[in-house]
């Protein structure tokens, strides 16, 4: 069984920063792409970024020059620090890991329960 444990959420105020944190665990061989969603209250979940094991990122445009989302492939653990918040990135944040292979053969998607990020003065 795979579980991802995500840590860092909380209150912020406008302009601050917060540095989130998503560990996997398990019978892990390998992860294809790890990254990060959010739902605000009333909205779908949308894309925030995500990196794959080589490296390459994808973020979305509201969080360009302001999130950077990172990886240690041998800690299976992505982060991602988020700078100049604003109001509108209140959300539950959630961390999914994509094409996870287990040690079994076995391949599949997991998600975290998600951490709550206010952002409010």
């Amino acid at each position: 069984q795979v579980q991802l444990v995500e840590s860092g959420g909380g209150l912020v105020q406008p302009g601050g920063s917060l540095r989130l944190s998503c560990a996997a665990s398990g019978s892990i061989f390998s992860i294809y792409a790890m990254g990060w969603y959010r739902q605000a209250p009333g909205k779908q979940r949308e894309l925030v970024a995500t990196i794959t094991s080589g490296g390459s990122t994808n973020y979305a445009d509201p969080v360009k020059g302001r999130f950077t989302i990172s990886r240690d492939n041998a800690k299976n653990t992505v982060y991602l620090q988020m700078n100049s918040l604003k109001p509108e990135d209140t959300a539950v944040y959630y961390c999914n890991a994509d094409k996870v292979l287990v040690v079994s053969g076995y391949t599949d998607d997991y998600w975290g329960q998600g951490t709550q990020v206010t952002v409010s003065s």
